[in-house]
């Protein structure tokens, strides 16, 4: 391999890091351009057979990469920090997916000169239909934005934002896949309970959701339009939603994203 070759390393193979590592090779990213980090042997062997990419040690692959990505719990980024800071060097970026750590809580712990962006995705990164969110550190070039902003879209949309939204992000975004499964969850019981077997409602709920997705994305227009499309005055829709609105639905949703920005706060404080 080349000497100008850049590598990324992947610090943490759990279930995200494994999906930006599959994100990257499908689209284009050679197995020589990437590291993982893992210390766990059965781990190492399995990632190295399913990709081809050298597993190496979390401090050995700092060493050799141009860019980090640590996809590590929140609780665990001050003790990877420790191991692998002194391998850092001025001009290396570290890109964080971790929620609620922050860029100065990273570049206090890196060697001055090292480019941080923080990340919030979510998981359906694993059907490249992810949305992530990136915001640069303070010794951040734009080379590095992009640099950041490359490795995610190859597993879904990117937005930068400024890091002080990042709490709201985390709320919307991160978490949001969690509040769509409990709806969805929540209209199979309720079809099962009209008398409908759990396979057919399940089927029902499931092409719903997708089919309503993709009208809010290709057609462009505003969610109450296309709510207003399918309420017809006094109708069966109309009578569904008076019901949501008595059980003040909108308001438990804004009490829910609200509780997940103050938890990430939290977490951003050390809580």
């Amino acid at each position: 391999m080349s000497a100008d070759v850049k590598q990324t390393a992947i610090l943490g193979a759990g279930v995200m890091g494994e999906t930006l590592l599959s994100g990257l090779v499908r689209a284009g990213r050679r197995v020589d351009q990437l590291l993982v980090g893992e210390k766990r042997a059965e781990r190492a062997a399995e990632l190295e057979e399913r990709y081809g990419v050298a597993v190496v040690g979390n401090v050995e692959a700092a060493e050799k990469a141009d860019t980090i990505a640590v996809v590590v719990k929140p609780q665990d980024m001050g003790d990877l920090l420790d191991e692998i800071g002194p391998a850092l060097r001025p001009g290396q970026l570290v890109v964080s997916l971790a929620a609620g750590i922050t860029t100065a809580f990273i570049e206090s712990r890196v060697p001055a000169g090292v480019a941080v962006v923080r990340v919030m995705p979510n998981t359906p990164a694993l059907v490249d239909e992810g949305m992530a969110a990136v915001s640069p550190g303070s010794h951040c070039s734009e080379e590095h934005l992009a640099e950041a902003e490359d490795l995610m879209a190859s597993v879904g949309k990117v937005i930068r934002i400024p890091e002080r939204q990042q709490d709201a992000v985390t709320a919307i975004s991160g978490s949001g896949p969690a509040y769509i499964f409990f709806v969805v969850e929540s209209m199979i019981e309720a079809g099962v309970h009209l008398g409908l077997p759990r396979t057919t409602a399940s089927e029902l709920v499931i092409q719903t959701l997708v089919g309503s997705a993709k009208m809010l994305r290709e057609t462009g227009t505003h969610p109450t339009v296309l709510r207003e499309q399918v309420t017809s005055p006094g109708g069966t829709t109309a009578s569904a939603l008076r019901e949501l609105e008595i059980h003040k639905v909108r308001a438990a949703f804004l009490a829910a994203m609200e509780s997940a920005r103050d938890r990430s706060r939290q977490l951003a404080e050390g809580s």
